[in-house]
């Protein structure tokens, strides 16, 4: 029987435990021979990242157990941390990162005597140590068997202290006690590299660079050298840039089986696919190939090395994920041009993508299931998850019924956003009450919201409060230029953008705009705390691991990935110094008058908690509620399962405190004035 009861009093069987026990997803998978492995979440398990094996009749096991840890610290957001091969005797060998200490390990996991993983790097006293990603497993090269890698070296205490090359570890664990035996193939020339792909017959590389003050939606350049052996072993030779720029972003690059090289570029506007001409060091090269020209994403930001968005296939066709907003599987075939999708109830996959033979696998999801891994079989058109399947945990009816909307902003813009109106087979609201609402708005800001199942989402919606995640302006899917709308405007046009979602709801009778909240973390954390200085709008935030202070995160206050990126969100500094203080929330405290959440892990490089702090210190007796919550041992973004639990319990109470809802037995946050 549905009952009238006030929105936000809702009961639910979706709890703070449940949402937890089910964070995270499936993340870089890949085969090895005909077996099927990726990584999981273990909130439970200290927030572990663990590796999951599934063999060919589908039994399903975590194949290393605690406290093996597979993660990458590699520019702090990590890459991909393992990869593995078949052997025709002893089973398969992978090589993986142990998150712990960042070494390189090699591992032999049907060895009969269960020998443990061995390390094959070493550990080193500066910095952060040496962290590995992309690790491309060639056992029959050299004299011993290699692994190719981007290596991140420290060379000083400073977060620009360091240096990034493409190395070659040997298999042998002779580097695990000598740092000589590894071998730079690249020539340190760029400061970021990633994405190295050896050609079909071993005699080239491809690989993805680019510099200061570029990120790399910005700007890259796709090289290509030769691969030559010298007295000490093989590096890269005759380097040259074949495609890409500083105002061009490649976004991957592989080499087909024909010898072809394809990359996706965004040279149209959109990342589309092209086919490169990857010559001779000499003579004039052709112009690339777009072999799918749409208004369209073939591709997305470069976040993290090791991420996947197409994979050459044997016979010549190309999987892709693409679309616009939304992102489908697909077969390219390259001679039409012609992008068959893979059937299914999928609706968004991950950049996640391998083949083996006919066979692609990836992670994917849809409004009504979690990211699961999932087959398809080219052959026979056939696609079905292979593991981690999507279980209902609570009845479906539950689930939130999402709204893809497209909203005007400022000056006329589009501005993007997915409503979810509160939702519950047992309740109703009053006729005469609107619901509260709360605007998300997404981390990177050089990212986006996808529209798929989210158990956080479910929790607000199925107890009476909305939420609306805007895709504003520097979004990606929907080409370069929506997301360069927000080039020297951060914190003005996502501002804005949320702000105009928030209202049009309040305007059309969704939403209550006197319970209107907005949420967000890392660069979202950002955005809320701007607009909650800014706008005058929202009735409370919640504020995760945010940038604060714009001059102190420029000046050393965050790792080197990043530590340029506000030259194109904010502006040169040495131009513009003033905008970066006034812009900048921990300048303009003494605005906040909304209640708000602040939650912060102790640990987190990217974002660190001084910002958090100052901005608390600067607010305290000035009356206005707040909370500041930190958890040890958490860095940007919580992994941890009472981490979350308590993260989300507090936001809710948050919620309750200020929209005066009766949200049963969850524990309330103190608030300070």
């Amino acid at each position: 029987m549905v009952s009238t009861t006030p929105y936000g009093a809702w009961r639910s069987p979706i709890g703070a435990e449940l949402v937890a026990a089910h964070d995270g997803r499936p993340d870089f998978v890949g085969t090895v021979g005909e077996e099927v492995w990726w990584l999981v979440p273990r909130p439970a398990e200290d927030g572990r990242s663990a590796l999951v094996r599934c063999r060919p009749g589908g039994t399903e096991a975590v194949a290393l157990p605690a406290p093996w840890d597979v993660r990458s610290r590699l520019m702090e957001y990590g890459g991909a941390p393992w990869a593995g091969v078949p052997r025709a005797v002893g089973g398969p060998l992978l090589v993986f990162v142990h998150f712990a200490d960042q070494r390189l390990y090699a591992w032999e996991p049907d060895d009969p005597a269960g020998a443990p993983p061995r390390p094959l790097t070493p550990v080193s006293a500066v910095g952060g140590g040496l962290r590995w990603a992309e690790p491309l497993l060639l056992p029959d090269r050299g004299p011993a068997g290699e692994v190719w890698c981007v290596l991140e070296e420290f060379t000083g205490p400073a977060p620009g202290d360091v240096r990034r090359v493409i190395a070659a570890v040997p298999l042998d664990g002779s580097a695990a006690q000598d740092r000589a035996a590894i071998r730079e193939l690249s020539d340190g020339r760029h400061r970021f590299v990633t994405g190295h792909r050896l050609s079909p017959d071993g005699r080239r590389a491809a690989w993805i660079a680019w510099d200061h003050p570029r990120m790399p939606w910005d700007g890259t350049e796709l090289r290509v050298a030769e691969v030559a052996g010298g007295p000490d072993g093989e590096r890269f030779s005759g380097a040259r840039t074949v495609l890409g720029g500083p105002e061009e972003s490649v976004a991957q690059a592989e080499w087909a089986a024909d010898g072809t090289l394809l990359a996706v570029t965004d040279r149209t506007g959109w990342w589309n696919l092209h086919r490169v001409d990857a010559g001779d060091s000499g003579g004039e090269r052709a112009e690339p190939v777009n072999l799918c020209r749409r208004e369209e994403e073939f591709a997305g930001p470069l976040w993290r090395p090791g991420t996947r968005w197409f994979v050459p296939m044997a016979g010549g066709l190309v999987a892709v994920v693409h679309g616009r907003g939304a992102q489908r599987l697909g077969i390219l075939d390259p001679e039409t041009g012609e992008v068959v999708d893979a059937a299914g109830p999928w609706t968004e996959w991950a950049p996640s993508l391998h083949a083996h033979g006919s066979r692609v696998v990836g992670v994917a999801a849809s409004p009504r299931s979690g990211y699961e891994v999932v087959e398809l079989d080219t052959r026979t058109g056939r696609a079905r998850a292979v593991g981690a399947r999507h279980t209902d945990v609570v009845d479906p009816a539950y689930y939130p019924e999402p709204l893809i909307r497209t909203f005007t902003g400022p000056d006329g813009r589009e501005v993007h956003a997915h409503v979810y109106p509160p939702h519950s087979p047992d309740h109703t609201g009053p006729a005469d009450e609107l619901p509260p609402y709360v605007v998300w708005a997404h981390g990177g800001p050089t990212s986006r919201a996808a529209l798929v199942l989210d158990l956080e989402i479910a929790y607000f919606t199925s107890r009476g409060i909305g939420v609306v995640q805007v895709n504003y302006g520097g979004s990606t899917g929907y080409g370069r230029a929506y997301r360069e709308r927000l080039r020297e405007r951060w914190g003005v046009v996502d501002v804005e953008d949320c702000a105009a979602v928030a209202e049009a709801l309040a305007e059309e009778g969704t939403a209550d705009r006197a319970r209107l909240a907005i949420r967000g973390g890392s660069a979202g954390g950002w955005t809320t705390a701007a607009s909650l200085v800014s706008t005058g709008l929202y009735a409370c935030g919640t504020i995760f691991f945010p940038v604060i202070d714009l001059l102190a995160w420029a000046e050393g206050g965050t790792h080197d990935f990043e530590s340029h990126y506000l030259e194109s969100l904010v502006g040169p500094r040495a131009e513009v110094r003033d905008r970066y203080r006034d812009r900048s929330p921990v300048s303009r405290a003494d605005r906040v008058t909304a209640p708000f959440l602040l939650l912060q892990g102790l640990d987190d490089r990217v974002c660190p908690p001084e910002q958090s702090e100052r901005f608390v210190r600067a607010v305290a007796g000035r009356g206005v509620p707040h909370a500041y919550l930190t958890f040890e041992g958490e860095g940007h973004g919580f992994r941890r399962e009472e981490t979350l639990i308590r993260a989300q319990e507090a936001e809710l109470s948050l919620y309750a405190q200020v929209f005066g809802l009766d949200v049963g037995d969850v524990p309330a946050v103190e608030l300070s004035k």
